[in-house]
Order: C-alpha cells, then structure tokens, then sequence
C-alpha cells in the first residue's frame, strides 16, 4: 500500500475499463492480489482462490473486501484475466521487479536459466487429427476396419494402439480446445500434453528477472534466446545504469555449438556445462570451436565451478516454490497467453518473498505462520526454566513465622533480619 501498487495497477489497467457504465466490476488491486494469493497459498485454480477468499477473513483485508462484501467470485477472476492483456501483466512484474532493486536485492549482472514442463489442461484422448479434425478413437477404429475388424472392442481397440509403430505426432495431432498443448514425454515417463516454462533468474538475490511459456516439444536451445532477451529488458528496464546482462549459466541441456556461437557473438560469457561427446572434429567450424573451448576453460576455474554450484541452488529454488508448492505444476489455463499471465504474478509473488524475507526472515505469510507455534514453545520453555528458578530460590529461603498481631511496633523493629546476606544472593531482582 505504502508504494502504491493500486494506483499503479489502476492506471495500467484504465483501458479495460467502462467509466461508469455497467454494474460495478473486480478492481484492478484485487484482481492482481488474488492471483498473489494463489502464489502464498499453493492454490492450484481459480475456484480455490474464491474459495479460500471467502473463507479467510485475515485474507479480506489483504484483499480489502469489507465484511458485508462478497468476495470475488472465480467467474469474474476468469473474465477479468481475458481482458487485461500480457503487457498489463508484464507491467505488474516489472514494478515488483522495481522494489526488489530499489531494496538493492538484484545485481543483474549474472542469470541462470531452467526450464520445467507443467502438464496441460487437456486429455490425449481428445486429441484430432489436424488434416481431418477426426477424433483419436475413430482414428483407432478406422485402423481396425483396415485391419479386418470390423466391430472392435476396447481390448482390441488398445492392443492395435501398442502395435501401431507411430503412436502420435505433434505434427499430425493437436487439441482443439488447446492447440498451444503439445504431446510430450514427461520427466516421470508417462506422455502428456503439456506447455514449457522456462525463468531466468539471478544468481546474487534469487530472483526471476524473466519467465517465457513455450512449446513443450521444443529443445532447451531453440528456447533460451527468446528467454534471454525477456530477462535482459527487464533488468534494463528497472536498472538502467547497471551495464546488463554479462554472463549467463545453464545445465548441459543448454549447450550445442550454435547456442555458444551465439551467445559469444552478443557479448555475454557463458558457463553453460558441456556434455561429453567424445572426440569432436572443427573442420570449417572456427567460430563455434572458439566458443566452446572458451566456455569450457571458464567452466573448470574456480569461479565457473562456483557459478555452476550456484545455479542448482539459485534456479532449482524458484522451480519447487513456483510449481510445487505454488500449485502450476499441473495448468488449469489453456493457451500460452493465459499460462504466461498467471506465471508472471507467481514469479512477482516469489521476488515479494525475498522482500519479505529480508524485512522478516520469513518469505511467505504461510512460513511466518509456522514459526509462531516455534516462538510460542521458546517463550514456555524460557518462562518454564524462570518458574523453576524461583521455585528453587523459594525452597532455599527459611520460611518466617509472621509477628502475633498484639507484637507493639517497637519490640518489631528491634528484631534483626534474618539470612539477609543468603537473601540478597539469591535474589532473582523481581
């Protein structure tokens, strides 16, 4: 509140707005925080954070809804997603992005980059055909007449689909409720439709200085390009004066002789690790040996084995806090636009945690939420070993018989303090 994010977010968004026509429509400020809300508590849908907004009266007012208000319904997140577009989006990060650098947490100089697939909101069973629009079931039942089966059954139906040589290719199939949706083999083994997520991140603070939606079926090295220039306005945008970006660190999913050509040839040090691919020959390929034996002597110096460490430290991180624990491991958006939407308040979401972890040491409301039960032991723990202290100073002391009421004054102050030395040592001072 304090840096005017619904101001800001108000002025983004004026565009998308009738002025005052129409019954009364989701501010600009909520809209945006209840996507934020889905980051801090790992929800996965839209219907989950209507839900847990109305459920929460802590959240109200993060989400400045008064008691006698409804909270926003998930139909009218949906519609309001559609119709601020990717650029709006883009705009709310980058000011995030503006307060992590303002907070001197982001150098810019070097980013790591990962990619991560995150299984698409459609079935392969719905897929079709992209020549006929037919159907993968009649597809398979064509087949079987082909074959001689007339009537297939279900049995049959799946045992000609393991014997089919060419189960299913992104050229020849996509989904029509989600073409962005390509047929990919995920990290588990089981084939899905699926997107790519790749971020960039930088490897001083932690943070994402840029997140891209791409297709699944395509290779880290067509993708890191388009990554790369996404990261490299944003740190201009919000660091100016900071010189850009100047290295940049990947796994060995990263490398290929074309990736390293290019990067040398935009001027940025690469420490990206190299696969071993035996004995290599360079017969009219110059330029590409040249920068993979530069990339290979910085990676084996102390510094390039650092930066490598740190990668698996600093880009892994953002992977489990925005997809595993943030809930888009499994999308219930279709289409690129609407992914990338979302990804881009999560990826503002994790850079508000690194301002929240300097100013609390906690980087989620969740995480300081488990640390009172914590605080709250340490606190009877300490009163615990007080009470025992004095119980123990108490026992030590020889109890005094009180004065019988008739005792004059005079004879009482003429009596001598007994064990006052004893006292005074043990004495606890309250």
């Amino acid at each position: 509140d304090e840096a005017g994010f619904d101001a800001f977010v108000e002025e983004q968004c004026a565009k998308f707005y009738a002025d005052g026509v129409g019954r009364p429509s989701l501010p600009p400020g909520r809209y945006f925080r209840m996507l934020l809300l889905g980051y801090f508590e790992g929800l996965e849908s839209e219907r989950a954070m209507a839900w847990r907004a109305a459920d929460s009266l802590s959240l109200r007012r993060f989400l400045d809804v008064a008691l006698h208000e409804a909270s926003p319904d998930h139909s009218t997140v949906s519609r309001t997603r559609r119709r601020i577009d990717i650029e709006t989006h883009e705009a709310v990060f980058t000011w995030v992005l503006q307060r992590v650098a303002d907070a001197g947490l982001l150098k810019g100089k070097t980013v790591g980059i990962d990619a991560t697939t995150l299984e698409a909101n459609a079935a392969l069973r719905s897929i079709v055909r992209r020549d006929t629009g037919e159907g993968y079931d009649a597809f398979l039942r064509g087949l079987a007449a082909a074959s001689g089966i007339p009537t297939p059954t279900r049995a049959e139906l799946a045992r000609l689909d393991r014997k089919r040589p060419k189960k299913g290719s992104n050229d020849d199939w996509t989904h029509p409720k989600d073409p962005d949706a390509k047929i990919t083999k995920m990290k588990d083994g089981r084939t899905r439709l699926a997107h790519k997520a790749e971020h960039a991140v930088d490897l001083e603070s932690g943070a994402v200085v840029g997140v891209t939606v791409q297709d699944a079926n395509s290779g880290d090295t067509t993708t890191m390009v388009e990554t790369l220039i996404t990261a490299a306005e944003q740190v201009e945008a919000v660091l100016p004066e900071g010189g850009g970006l100047a290295e940049v660190v990947a796994d060995k999913g990263y490398h290929s002789n074309e990736t390293m050509v290019a990067l040398a040839t935009l001027g940025l040090r690469s420490y990206v690790s190299e696969p071993d691919r035996g004995r290599r020959r360079w017969c009219g390929k110059r330029a590409a040996r040249d920068a993979v034996y530069a990339n290979r002597r910085r990676i084996r110096r102390p510094r390039g084995r650092r930066l490598l460490r740190q990668r698996g430290e600093r880009v892994e991180r953002p992977n489990a806090h925005l997809y595993e624990t943030g809930g888009l491991r499994r999308m219930y958006l279709r289409g690129h636009t609407n992914i990338r939407k979302r990804l881009l308040v999560h990826a503002s979401g994790l850079n508000l945690g690194l301002l929240m972890r300097r100013l609390t040491g906690v980087g989620t409301p969740r995480g300081l939420q488990g640390r009172a039960p914590a605080l709250f032991d340490a606190l009877k723990t300490v009163l615990s070993h007080f009470w025992r202290l004095t119980s123990r100073s108490d026992a030590l002391l020889p109890r005094r018989t009180p004065a019988p009421p008739w005792t004059s004054a005079t004879t009482l102050s003429h009596q001598p303090l007994p064990m006052l030395l004893q006292r005074s040592s043990l004495s606890t001072a309250c």
